[in-house]
């Protein structure tokens, strides 16, 4: 009896020194974003941070890609766990269609927030709009990338087409480094606001942003309804006026076999503690319960569906 009392103490004592815990299991959380310049990059390393402090047993990893593209093909091949995407890319991998070969394991856990497409020039360049990039030198962003899928939209119902330019595929820092040192005339990128190295490249060398807002209606008839008319601040990159241009919303992706309790926690995580996301990128303070479930065409993950009844009835 002394013996059984004896042990018993024991146990009380190291549970109450936090001894003796069973430790979470480690898990791998492999988070696919973009280059290193851009807001994906930034807001993966921030949910990285919180998912390390907040997520027992997490082993999160940020890997920089090429983006929307080569996210969705990481995420089916079990390469990455979680991805940054556009949803234009997002519909193309769910529904098998080129550049994908097949139908991709993919669902999502929010909509986050708006991708702005740039396209950038020289502020005394001659390039007043779309049309006038035909014959030049122009980067599409980075091989894989929405914004290699979207320039390329855009180049096509503007009737110049892929072909009418001079092709260069380069990450965005590349792509503002190449237009500073004049090896291209303008670059496309797509993504929040402000982007880093726009905001830097504005810093070194007066700018422009050509106004895309026309082809908004173009792109909705012939690739479905994904685009919606934006408009990029004056503020947002030191310019003289607002420029108005084709809006995309970005989701947070997982594999479809992602466990439903991991899924949960992920999501919860996204709305708990997005302060702390906002504090690495101001593109977090977009998300909101309501808008989050609009991922049309991909589904909610169930783990996802769970958190946001949860949290609909706390109100």
């Amino acid at each position: 009896m002394r013996w059984v009392t004896a042990v018993l103490a024991a146990c009380m004592l190291a549970a109450a020194a936090g001894c003796g815990a069973p430790e979470a299991r480690p898990w791998r959380l492999v988070i696919a974003t973009g280059n290193r310049e851009g807001v994906y990059y930034a807001y993966g390393q921030g949910l990285a941070k919180v998912a390390r402090e907040r997520l027992p047993g997490a082993r999160p990893q940020v890997i920089s890609t090429g983006a929307s593209v080569e996210n969705l093909r990481l995420l089916g091949l079990g390469r990455a766990d979680a991805a940054f995407t556009l949803a234009d890319s997002a519909a193309l991998a769910f529904e098998g269609r080129p550049p994908f070969t097949r139908r991709e394991p993919v669902v999502a856990l929010a909509r986050l927030y708006e991708n702005y497409t740039h396209l950038v020039v020289p502020a005394d360049s001659g390039i007043r709009r779309l049309t006038d990039l035909k014959g030049r030198t122009v980067s599409l962003g980075a091989a894989g990338s929405g914004t290699e899928l979207i320039a390329t939209r855009l180049l096509t119902v503007a009737g110049v087409g892929r072909d009418g330019v001079r092709v260069r595929e380069l990450p965005v820092g590349e792509a503002a480094d190449a237009l500073r040192s004049g090896r291209v005339d303008a670059f496309f990128f797509s993504g929040g606001l402000p982007t880093g190295a726009i905001a830097q490249l504005a810093r070194q060398m007066p700018i422009r942003l050509i106004d895309l807002s026309g082809y908004v209606e173009p792109l909705k008839r012939r690739y479905r309804a994904f685009y919606e008319e934006r408009s990029i601040l004056a503020s947002a990159y030191g310019l003289v006026k607002q420029v108005g241009t084709v809006g995309v919303p970005n989701y947070l992706v997982v594999n479809a076999s992602m466990p439903d309790e991991r899924a949960y926690q992920l999501t919860r995580l996204l709305f708990t503690r997005r302060d702390e996301l906002a504090a690495v990128h101001p593109e977090a303070l977009h998300l909101n319960r309501r808008s989050a479930v609009s991922t049309y065409p991909l589904p909610l993950h169930p783990g996802a569906i769970r958190y946001y009844r949860e949290a609909k009835r706390q109100g």
